[in-house]
């Protein structure tokens, strides 16, 4: 099984279109472009913290699990990226912050960029 775990503020704030203003609407934006994505991936996690958890409630839609972090979206990252890896199969998170990317690589998941994600939505 492939699963992609998706930085949900990392790609939202890759995006110059006004997120700040309304951070719950461009999470609930993000998610509907992942549902309709033609992406392939198994799986897809959402991980979102902060104001963006108020427009995407938590739970699975389709292929797409929405994770609301508790505190800190990056340690919430780092646990699903682990759990997903216990499972076997492949595991990618899509993020631009370099503390994360050695984090997941340490559990056994890979990256890619935002500007990977958002060209296929």
């Amino acid at each position: 099984m492939s699963t992609l775990i998706v930085d949900g503020a990392n790609v939202v704030g890759a995006r110059p279109d006004g997120w700040w203003k309304d951070r719950a609407g461009a999470a609930a934006r993000l998610h509907e472009q992942l549902l309709v994505a033609d992406i392939e991936y198994d799986v897809v996690v959402l991980v979102l913290e902060g104001q963006a958890k108020g427009g995407v409630r938590a739970g699975r839609d389709a292929h797409v699990r929405t994770v609301h972090a508790p505190k800190d979206g990056d340690a919430t990252i780092v646990a699903e990226a682990a759990k997903a890896a216990e499972k076997g199969g492949r595991v990618v998170v899509v993020t631009a912050d370099r503390a994360l990317d050695a984090r997941v690589h340490g559990v056994g998941a890979t990256t890619l960029t935002p500007t990977w994600l958002l060209s296929r939505l």
